[in-house]
């Protein structure tokens, strides 16, 4: 039996967060992807300094979830002005979904997704909304069971690689 509990990040939290961050996309992507590209992507996404900024805008907020006091995976949203695209004030971003290979299959994803699907719900957003790679058919497989929508692309740049993402939506006025 594991306990699993998820925690919203603070500066103290940097290092981790950049840690994790690190890790769990390279272990999702790195077979998919040059060593070029990811290293670039990594470098960037994770910078200390872009990281820190991140912690500090008060429109983005970072969870981490751990399963008996090991971090096992993150989340990040965005809503208003902090969103990656769409901007719009009634929405809310799910920028990040990420769990450590080890952990997968124990549910922190679904409860990651869960903690999401609240803190829209508290903010009284009318949609969630995120992108996924084209190619990520288990996040695509997850998202659709959890009853997102696909409603337009956008182009994603990993290093010097131009993919596409599906943007997928849940309404939440039901």
């Amino acid at each position: 039996m594991h306990t699993l509990f998820i925690l919203k990040a603070t500066h103290v939290d940097l290092l981790t967060l950049q840690s994790i961050g690190k890790q769990t996309f390279f272990e999702t992507f790195a077979d998919t992807n040059t060593p070029e590209d990811m290293q670039k992507y990594l470098n960037e996404t994770f910078d200390t300094v872009k990281l820190s900024n991140e912690l500090t805008n008060p429109h983005s907020e970072f969870y981490l979830a751990y399963i008996n006091k090991e971090v096992a995976g993150y989340l990040k949203v965005n809503y208003l002005q902090a969103q990656t695209e769409l901007k719009d004030e009634k929405a809310f971003e799910i920028e990040r979904i990420y769990v450590l290979k080890e952990f997968l299959g124990k549910q922190v994803g679904q409860a990651l997704y869960n903690k999401a699907l609240q803190l829209a719900k508290d903010r009284k957003a009318t949609y969630l909304w995120l992108g996924v790679w084209e190619n990520n058919a288990r996040a695509l497989a997850f998202y659709k069971k959890n009853e997102l929508v696909e409603f337009d692309k956008h182009i994603f740049v990993l290093g010097e690689d131009k993919q596409t993402d599906i943007l997928m939506k849940l309404n939440l006025l039901t």
